[in-house]
């Protein structure tokens, strides 16, 4: 940690049952406390949500430039969690 980082408390809501694994892994020494699992798994969500970004950026560089908004409407709604749950079914199992 950097002396001098600032920092900002803050509530946030988490299932129960991730709560408790969250504190199994504290009590086991996995974690040092609730709060830093908590921003730990912050730091990488970022790192990938930026991992992602970056490779993005260059996929669409090397395939033509930036989404038209017919492409980013598609996309959006393909992605988006409304657009998972009407997603096509491809069959049911037998």
């Amino acid at each position: 940690m950097v002396f001098g980082m600032a920092t900002t408390k803050m509530t946030i809501t988490l299932p129960d049952d991730q709560l408790a694994a969250i504190r199994a892994l504290v009590a086991a020494g996995g974690a040092a406390s609730v709060s830093a699992f908590v921003k730990h798994a912050v730091g990488v969500a970022l790192f990938d949500a930026a991992g992602w970004r970056e490779m993005l950026e260059d996929a669409l560089q090397k395939t033509g430039g930036p989404l038209t908004k017919k492409e980013r409407g598609w996309a959006d709604a393909l992605l988006s969690p409304q657009g998972q749950k009407r997603g096509s079914r491809k069959g049911k199992a037998a």
